[in-house]
């Protein structure tokens, strides 16, 4: 399917989308997503014991970011994140989305200028592969023409999953992460002629844990998994992933998702090779949030404990950017970055623009991928339903409304995050400035304070819900 400009608008009335001027280059773009992937599980720089090969070659020739943030530690408010440049206060969506939701046909982009729109606007190509869970996850959305998305949140088997295709449930045979790059590449063939912007949001290594190729099991055979802390058990912890815990068979089952998923992404990439497409192309690999593998005592992310948590392997994510001849091979970046700064970004880098928007939270690093002189970014904002954020370069102050306690950790000396230092007199003065400066942030935003963040929602609430509270161990 096709659209020109003038139908494209006229269809989604977004008219205050600008461009490209015809004369300048239209790079290709690729778009990868994980699913709850911890910066920790890609080997070699983080658990040389997860085989991650293609990864490492993909980093070896472009740039890794140390310090990647999503902004939400979990899936739908992210990935809404990634394509609108807003936090969660802007755009509604503070939660996963239940079942009801996704499987409506209300669509939570709707609204908003999704970064599909702006490159189809421009005469991109734009395709969709994987895991959506940002409503309506059948019908095509948010400017993409190319649809091949999972349903119901992306949740099911791994083996012989349903997708979508271009709004009708089909059941596939195979292996849902090989199937989901065999799209992929469909797409990058059917499209080698004109530019693209290709979104591969992966559904690994996301639960469940029910089926992954022997060979790619194969590797953690004997391993020792030292990269999953066997620490005592978080007192806050919720009981759903109560089973994983000191498990073998899920450190397994996790690892070889992670596998799997590095082995879809090297067949793209030699597809990309092939046709001669890869200097033409820049390719960007993150996450939709973190994961905690045993680390701080739980399984699971920033819905793992109850409150809420922002621990930085909830947040933290793996990020490469990979453009051969224009960024720079072998780099490391330590800025502070966060997936609200994506939009902005990958529009700069790809000379792109769109209306300002006032309540788009994040600037663009593009000068960063440029090698042109910047200045480190030392700050990063965090907001997950009744919890909000800030993260510097040596400290994180966790706010949250309802009556939950705040935190205050000194990453410098507790990098771990076990010491809450908000009560501490002698931390007064920070946890107050961390405070302000929090607060500052979503005001300018023109977000209500913490204790009216339902004002905000869009969605059915999973804490209104069974959900939490039938989960929650305390």
């Amino acid at each position: 399917m096709s659209l020109t400009r003038r139908s494209f608008l006229a269809a989604t009335g977004t008219a205050a989308l600008q461009p490209l001027p015809a004369q300048r280059e239209r790079l290709n773009v690729i778009f990868m997503l994980s699913d709850d992937h911890g910066e920790w599980a890609m080997g070699p720089w983080g658990c040389s014991e997860i085989h991650t090969p293609n990864f490492a070659r993909l980093a070896s020739e472009g740039m890794r970011f140390t310090r990647a943030y999503a902004s939400t530690p979990v899936c739908s408010p992210s990935r809404m994140t990634y394509m609108t440049g807003k936090l969660p206060s802007q755009h509604g969506v503070h939660d996963f989305l239940l079942i009801e939701d996704t499987r409506s046909t209300h669509q939570f982009l709707r609204g908003h200028t999704a970064l599909a729109q702006v490159f189809a606007a421009n005469g991109y190509a734009t395709g969709v592969c994987g895991k959506w869970h940002m409503g309506d996850d059948i019908h095509p959305q948010a400017g993409f023409q190319y649809w091949r998305a999972t349903p119901d949140g992306g949740g099911g088997p791994y083996k012989n999953p349903e997708f979508s295709i271009d709004g009708k449930r089909t059941k596939i045979e195979g292996y849902k992460t090989a199937v989901t790059a065999d799209f992929a590449i469909e797409f990058i063939e059917a499209n080698r002629e004109r530019p693209f912007f290709l979104y591969i949001p992966f559904n690994a290594p996301h639960t469940p844990f029910d089926y992954q190729p022997e060979s790619d099991r194969a590797h953690y055979k004997d391993s020792k998994f030292s990269c999953f802390p066997e620490n005592l058990r978080h007192p806050q912890r919720r009981a759903n992933f109560e089973r994983h815990f000191n498990n073998r068979e899920s450190k397994t089952s996790y690892s070889a998702l992670v596998t799997g998923m590095d082995e879809a992404v090297g067949r793209i990439v030699r597809k990309l090779d092939e046709l001669k497409l890869r200097e033409k192309t820049v390719i960007v690999f993150t996450a939709d949030q973190g994961w905690n593998g045993g680390h701080h005592g739980f399984w699971g992310k920033g819905n793992g404990t109850i409150p809420f948590n922002m621990y930085e392997q909830s947040a933290r994510v793996p990020m490469i950017w990979s453009h051969p001849g224009r960024i720079a091979a072998g780099k490391l970046n330590d800025s502070l970055v966060s997936s609200y700064d994506f939009f902005p970004t990958i529009l700069d880098y790809t000379g792109l623009e769109t209306a300002p928007d006032k309540s788009r939270a994040g600037s663009s690093y593009a000068a960063e991928l440029r090698g042109q002189p910047s200045a480190l970014r030392d700050e990063v904002y965090f907001e997950y339903c009744n919890t909000r954020a800030l993260r510097t370069k040596n400290w994180k102050y966790v706010q949250r409304g309802e009556g939950w306690p705040h935190e205050l950790y000194d990453l410098a000396n507790d990098p771990n995050e076990e010491v809450n230092r908000v009560g501490e007199t002698s931390a007064r003065a920070q946890a107050q400035q961390m405070r302000e400066r929090l607060n500052t942030f979503f005001e300018k935003l023109g977000s209500p304070p913490i204790e009216n963040w339902r004002s905000t929602t869009k969605q059915a609430i999973p804490l209104d819900s069974p959900y939490y509270g039938t989960w929650w161990k305390r």
